[in-house]
Formats: C-alpha cells, sequence, structure tokens
C-alpha cells in the first residue's frame, strides 16, 4: 500500500507522527565547552517541535569530551549532562513530536574551531586554545587537519564502553530512540572506510574487520537501551571516490546493523575525504532507495529535500521511509506545518494560537 508524508510511522515501541523528521545538525552552542545544554538548544528544538516535524533527532553528541568536534558541541558522557538534555526533551514532547538523539566520536575530525565564536572555523585548535589530541583507525589526517594518533586495542574498547554508556543517559534523559553515528568522516566511519583505515589487525582490511567497531557498538547500545527502545544508525552511503566506502558496502554493513537490531539506516554521503558530489536536489535519495531495496531494512532520506511535494513523491514511491528536512527546517521551522497546508492533509497538532493562520488545514 502507498504511504504517505502525513502517515505515522511505527519503529519498535514508538509510532511517530508523521514522517518529516529534523536530521541532527550541529549548533556549536554549547558555550561553557562542557557539552551542557543552553537555552538555544532548548529554543532551537522546541520551535521545530512546534512546526509540526514527527521526530527531531539532537546533534552529534558526544560520548566522551576528545569525541566532539569542537569545544561547543553537546556531550553526553557525564551524568551532569543529562538534566540539560532532559529539558530538550520535555519541550519536544510538549509539542506532541518525538525526541531522538545521535551518539557520535569525532575522531580524526574533532579538536576544529566552530563555525563562529572564535579560531578559524574548520581548522585543529591547539590545547592552549581549547583543543586536544585527536584518535583514529590509522594515523592518517583528515584534510587539513592535525594527523591523529592510532587507536589501541584498550582504546577501541574504551569507544564501545563510552556509547553504551551514552545510551543510558540518553534513556534517563527521555529519548524514544537513539542513532549511532557512524557517517561524514567521523570515527566509526573512518573505520569502515578503506581510505582512513589502514590497520592489519582484526580492525582493517576485509569489510568485517572495518566494520567490527560499529557493529561492536551497536550491540552494546541495543544491550542497554529498552526492547521498545529503536536504534538508528547514520551511514554515509558513498565517499564520492574510487576506492572508498560505497553503496554495495554500506548496503552490506546496514544489513549486518539489521540483524544486530538496528530499525532504521539514515543514509547520507561524503564526509571523510575531499570529493567532487553532484549536488542536486535530493541527490543522496537514491541511495537510500538502493539500501531498502537491497535490503528491506527501513531507510530516512536526506540531502536538499526542501519542499512538501519532494518529501510526498519519496515517501509514496517507496525511495524511503522518512524523510529528514535539514537545512530547510532552519530556513523554515515550521516546515512541516507548510507541507500539511501544500498537501491539502488534515493534521491535529497545529498549536492552538497559531491555528489562524492555518485555516486551511482540516482541523486547524
Amino acid at each position: 500500500m502507498t504511504k504517505t508524508t502525513f502517515e505515522p510511522i511505527t519503529l519498535r515501541g514508538i509510532t511517530v507522527r508523521n514522517r518529516i523528521w529534523v536530521p541532527p545538525m550541529c549548533q556549536y552552542s554549547a558555550t561553557g565547552r562542557d557539552g551542557k545544554v543552553t537555552d538555544w538548544h532548548i529554543e532551537h528544538y522546541g520551535a521545530l517541535a512546534r512546526g509540526g516535524f514527527g521526530a527531531l533527532i539532537v546533534e552529534a553528541t558526544a560520548v566522551v569530551p576528545e569525541g566532539r568536534i569542537s569545544p561547543c558541541c553537546l556531550g553526553l558522557w557525564s551524568d551532569e549532562q543529562v538534566a540539560g538534555l532532559t529539558k530538550v526533551v520535555d519541550r519536544i514532547h510538549a509539542h506532541k513530536a518525538t525526541a531522538g538523539i545521535q551518539l557520535a566520536h569525532a575522531g580524526r575530525k574533532g579538536s576544529v574551531a566552530p563555525e563562529w565564536g572564535f579560531g578559524t572555523p574548520g581548522t585543529s585548535l591547539d590545547e592552549e586554545n581549547g583543543g586536544w589530541a585527536t584518535v583514529a583507525p590509522s594515523s592518517i589526517a583528515a584534510a587539513g587537519l592535525k594527523a591523529p594518533t592510532e587507536i589501541d586495542g584498550a582504546g577501541i574498547d574504551a569507544v564501545v564502553a563510552a556509547f553504551a554508556a551514552a545510551a543510558v543517559r540518553a534513556v534517563e534523559a527521555g529519548f524514544d530512540f537513539v542513532e549511532i553515528h557512524s557517517a561524514h568522516g567521523y570515527l566509526l566511519h573512518e573505520f569502515c572506510s578503506p581510505l582512513s583505515n589502514q590497520r592489519t589487525d582484526s580492525y582493517g582490511g576485509s569489510l568485517g574487520n572495518r566494520a567490527r567497531l560499529l557493529l561492536r557498538v551497536v550491540d552494546a547500545v541495543r544491550k542497554v537501551v529498552p526492547e521498545q527502545m529503536p536504534v538508528l544508525v547514520r551511514l554515509s552511503g558513498t565517499e564520492w571516490v574510487d576506492g572508498g566506502f560505497d553503496i554495495d558496502e554500506a548496503t552490506t554493513v546496514t544489513g549486518w546493523c539489521a540483524e544486530r537490531g538496528v530499525d532504521l539506516a539514515d543514509i547520507s554521503s561524503a564526509g571523510n575525504v575531499p570529493a567532487e558530489i553532484p549536488i542536486g536536489p535530493g541527490y543522496q535519495v537514491r541511495l537510500a532507495s538502493t539500501v531498502r531495496e537491497r535490503t528491506g531494512v527501513p531507510v530516512a532520506a536526506v540531502g536538499m529535500i526542501v519542499n512538501a511535494f519532494q518529501t510526498e513523491q519519496i515517501i509514496a514511491s517507496g525511495a524511503a521511509d522518512v524523510v529528514l528536512v535539514g537545512r530547510q527546517a532552519l530556513r523554515d521551522p515550521a516546515f512541516a506545518l507548510h507541507a500539511a497546508v501544500e498537501l491539502r492533509v488534515g493534521i491535529d497538532y497545529v498549536p492552538a494560537p497559531y491555528r489562524r493562520a492555518f485555516r486551511q488545514l482540516p482541523g486547524a
């Protein structure tokens, strides 16, 4: 049966009110440099939830301090960070939306200046300026950044434990689901890619070895979260360069993740090495569609999805089960409400003070 944008979707024990979700987007607004939520996060996510989106995935949240991208990124390595994230969850839930969080480790792409505030954006920070030593599967620098230290076996075990501990805290904060970040050139993706992983031990070489850390993290997270809580994984479907992690490998890894209890694959692309990317409207949708077709695993599509008719075409065609609207959501936090108007769909979650602006919606 044909699905539609505003049809609810059920994953394990949760049902999300529609299929337009907000992907994780770094805000670089943990201005205390302690990984803690600020007023900005509460206002930001509250506005998006009020705008009608089905689910919001809170930005990449580091499982250890050195797993942050910048000093101003959120963290969930400490019990002291739970209370602030609980406020974010409560604000999302107040508007009847579903709350997810992306758990992440930046690997060799960490310790950089944020997009604003201090330093030169995207460049490595020295320790005196708040930076730290980074780790990666191999001592190969990301473009323009300092070389990382090759992580050893004890370090790998610690990463797995940190993801699990952060997942426990995410449950305590009240999140409805968690997403494991294995895309965009961050640590778990760095292990999966032959371009950044040149190890000769059991974590390097074959795809099974390169994906070993990700699969250990999936197992650890699935073990500590409730059975009814969905676990998602974000993958780069391709690196857009020859010899890199590609759609065939992404498909295989998605299947392995699903066997271990992952409920939805969020398919993006690139981020690990410089590449020429054929950017255009919906340019990554075919990656998500391929994974879905080959594995049968529910998928989310993302990348320049900017209007309601795109979302409807993607969902109705079966290319994806969920659409993630990122930058367009920043431009228009009420994108989902506007999409309902454009698609002439009646919904019952227009905020009462806004109904006068949405009279054309049945039930508004």
